[in-house]
C-alpha cells in the first residue's frame, strides 16, 4: 500500500466523488481534512439507546458542548464512495493534531475498506479533559483522511453486502451489526 498524494487524492475526488462534497482548500500533502456534520448521537442517563440531536444551527461562538469525560457518535459532512476495482482505495481517519491538544479523543475506529460508498463517516468522540467542555458545531475540522491505494484488488469488497455493514449510511448511526 501506498498514501495518496494530494494531486491523487484530488484526481480521484474530481473524477469520481471519492469525496463529495470536495472542496479544494481542505486538501493538505498526503491526507484531507473532513469537517464535522449536524448530527449527533448522544448518550442520556435514563435510556441505554443514543438520542439523535441536531446542531444544524450551532456555531463557534454558540456550540454545542461535549462535557468532560462525555461521549458521542458524530459524523462528517463529507460523503465518500472509496473505489473498489482496478486501484482500490482504502482510507484511515485521523484527529487532526488541534482537536488532539485541545484533548478531543477518538476512538480509533475510522478505518475504511474499498467499496466503501454514499456515506458519512460516524466518528467515535470522546472529551478527555476533566474540567472543561469542548466545543461541537458543524464545519469544525475535526480530523483528516489518509487515503491508500491497495497493492491489489481484494477478493471481496466492502461494496458485499454479506462485508459492508455501514454503506448508504447518509448521517450518524450507531451499532448495526
Amino acid at each position: 500500500m501506498s498514501v495518496l498524494a494530494d494531486w491523487e487524492i484530488r484526481s480521484l475526488c474530481e473524477a469520481s466523488q471519492m469525496v463529495w462534497p470536495f472542496d479544494e482548500k481542505l486538501l493538505n500533502p498526503a491526507s484531507l481534512d473532513v469537517r464535522l456534520g449536524p448530527n449527533l448521537m448522544i448518550e442520556v442517563r435514563d435510556q441505554p439507546e443514543l438520542m439523535r440531536i441536531d446542531i444544524s444551527e450551532r456555531t463557534e461562538d454558540d456550540p454545542y458542548l461535549l462535557l468532560p469525560g462525555e461521549v458521542c457518535l458524530a459524523e462528517t459532512v463529507e460523503q465518500f464512495n472509496l473505489p473498489d476495482k482496478g486501484g482500490a482505495i482504502s482510507a484511515q481517519f485521523v484527529l487532526k493534531s488541534s482537536r488532539a491538544r485541545d484533548f478531543y479523543g477518538h476512538m480509533l475506529a475510522g478505518w475504511c475498506d474499498p467499496g466503501w460508498y454514499g456515506s458519512r463517516l460516524t466518528l467515535e468522540l470522546k472529551n478527555e479533559r476533566r474540567y472543561h467542555p469542548l466545543p461541537l458545531y458543524p464545519n469544525l475540522k475535526i480530523g483528516q483522511m489518509v487515503f491508500f491505494r491497495m497493492s491489489a484488488v481484494p477478493i471481496k469488497s466492502y461494496a458485499h453486502p454479506e462485508v459492508g455493514h455501514y454503506n448508504n449510511h447518509k448521517t450518524v448511526m450507531p451499532n448495526v451489526v
